[in-house]
């Protein structure tokens, strides 16, 4: 995989604080930096949230018009929940 050089900007404090963690464990700043990311990427790709909407494509200009007539032809009725069940995640 091709990589990509990142640039961005952090607290000196912060800065600090991860080259002493880098020698402590005798790694780079960047692998440290990249671990890092990666694990919390890892941790956000399992949040519900992201599952539920990560693989979601946008509808084709078609389909949106289509949903929208269905939708302005229901009357308040149709449109009201009509049950409610909550899921433990």
């Amino acid at each position: 995989m091709a990589t990509k050089a990142l640039n961005f900007r952090m607290d000196e404090k912060e800065m600090v604080d991860l080259k002493k963690v880098a020698a402590v464990f005798n790694i780079s700043v960047t692998d440290l930096v990249k671990n890092a990311i990666s694990e919390h990427v890892a941790k956000l790709k399992k949040d519900p949230f992201y599952r539920l909407t990560a693989n979601v494509e946008n509808a084709s200009e078609a389909e949106t018009e289509e949903v929208l007539k269905e939708l302005e032809s229901m009357s308040d009725d149709d449109l009201a929940i009509a049950s409610v069940k909550h899921v433990a995640v």
